[in-house]
C-alpha cells in the first residue's frame, strides 16, 4: 500500500500543502475554521502520519524535551519529571529523561546527546555548580530552563520554591510544639552553598533557630538525600547520648529514613521524637505516623519550566533576580510532628 502523502491530504482537501503544514504544526499561519476542518478530515480518511523526522531535519527542532535530573528513583524527581511529561504533553511534546546520578560527567553526557538529537529545550535539574554542563549550554546557544535547582554556574532561567521560606515554615512549627531544639538533616559535605535547595532548607532551618533564640551548635547533621542511607544516620543520631527530641529532614526521603530508624529503636514518633520533612512526595501521606512536610505547587512549576523552554516571549531577561520565577512553599500537617 502506497504511503500516504501531504500532497495527497492536499488534494482531497482541496487545498495547498502549505495550508496542510500550517494546521499539522499549528502554524505559523492562521487557517480559516471551514479550511483546517477539511484538512483535518481528509487527515483523518486517508490516516496520514506526518513524518516528524523530515520535520525535524528542515526545522531543526523535534517534537522532544529533554530534562536532566540526579535520580529518578527518588520520589521527588518522578513526581516531577511526571509533572513536566504531563504539562509537555499538553504542548504536543514529548520528554526525554536522564540521570544524572549526581556527577558531572554524566549530566554533561545527557547535555550533549539530547542537544545532538535537536529537543526543542532543556529542563535541567542540575545536582550543582558545573562549569562543564555551563560551557556545552553556552556551546549550543541551548534553550534552558533550570527547575528545582538555581546553580550560580548556569545563568540562565530558573524555576524553584521558596526553599528557605519553608525550611523556616517546618522549623516554628517544630518549635511551637515546645520542643527546647530542632536538629536538621542537611546533605552531603559537598553540598554547594547557592542555589542548591538543599542548602537553602539548612539556612531556613538555621533563620528560624536564630530567630528562637536557640542555638545551632552540634544539630545539624549531613546525610545523603535518599531514604536508605539517612535510616544509617538516623540511628547514630537517636542511639546517641544526646538524643534530640525533634528534627527536621530536607527531604522527605531522609525523613522517611528517620522514622525507619525510631521505629526500630522503638522510640515513639511523635510522643518521644517529632519529625517534619520537605517536598512532600505522596508516600508522606502513606508513612507511620503521616510525614508533617512542606509542599510546593509542582504541576504548576512543571508547566511553568514547558512553558518557558518552548515559549520566547515568556523567557524573562534582566537580573539574576527577575530570571527567577519562585513559587510559595506551604506547611502540610499531618501526625508526625505532634498534631492530631
Amino acid at each position: 500500500m502506497a504511503k500516504v502523502t501531504r500532497d495527497d491530504v492536499a488534494r482531497l482537501a482541496g487545498t495547498s500543502t502549505a495550508v496542510v503544514s500550517y494546521v499539522i504544526n499549528n502554524g505559523p499561519r492562521p487557517v480559516a475554521p471551514a479550511t483546517r476542518e477539511r484538512v483535518l478530515a481528509a487527515i483523518k480518511e486517508l490516516g496520514y502520519r506526518p513524518d516528524r523526522v523530515a520535520q525535524a531535519m528542515a526545522s531543526r527542532r523535534t517534537d522532544l524535551i529533554g530534562m536532566i535530573v540526579p535520580d529518578a528513583r527518588q520520589p521527588f524527581f518522578a513526581e516531577m519529571a511526571h509533572a513536566v511529561e504531563r504539562a509537555a504533553a499538553d504542548r504536543g511534546k514529548m520528554v526525554l529523561v536522564g540521570n544524572s546520578d549526581y556527577r558531572d560527567d554524566r549530566e554533561v553526557h545527557y547535555l550533549r546527546a539530547f542537544l545532538g538529537m535537536r529537543v526543542a529545550g532543556l529542563i535541567l535539574v542540575s545536582q550543582g555548580p558545573s562549569e562543564r554542563a555551563a560551557q556545552e549550554i553556552e556551546a549550543w546557544d541551548a534553550r534552558v530552563v533550570l527547575l528545582h535547582e538555581r546553580p550560580e554556574a548556569i545563568d540562565d532561567v530558573a524555576v524553584v520554591t521558596d526553599d528557605i521560606g519553608g525550611a523556616q515554615l517546618a522549623t516554628r512549627h517544630l518549635l511551637e510544639h515546645g520542643h527546647a531544639a530542632v536538629a536538621c538533616l542537611g546533605g552531603v559535605p559537598d553540598t554547594p552553598s547557592v542555589g542548591d535547595p538543599v542548602a537553602d532548607h539548612v539556612e531556613g532551618w538555621r533563620r528560624a533557630m536564630q530567630e528562637a533564640g536557640r542555638p545551632t551548635d552540634g544539630l545539624l547533621f549531613e546525610a545523603p538525600y535518599n531514604r536508605y542511607d539517612a535510616y544509617q544516620v538516623g540511628l547514630k543520631i537517636l542511639s546517641g547520648p544526646y538524643r534530640p527530641s525533634a528534627i527536621f529532614c530536607s527531604t522527605d526521603d531522609q525523613a522517611i529514613g528517620v522514622l525507619r530508624a525510631a521505629r526500630e529503636l522503638r522510640i515513639d514518633v511523635p510522643t518521644q521524637l517529632a519529625v517534619a520533612g520537605f517536598d512532600d512526595v505522596k508516600e508522606a501521606a502513606l508513612t507511620d505516623p503521616p510525614l508533617t512536610t512542606i509542599s510546593s505547587d509542582r504541576p504548576a512549576m512543571a508547566r511553568a519550566a514547558v512553558d518557558l523552554v518552548l515559549d520566547d516571549s515568556l523567557r524573562v531577561s534582566g537580573s539574576r533576580r527577575e530570571r527567577v520565577r519562585q513559587f510559595p512553599s506551604a506547611l502540610v500537617v499531618r501526625r508526625s510532628c505532634g498534631c492530631h
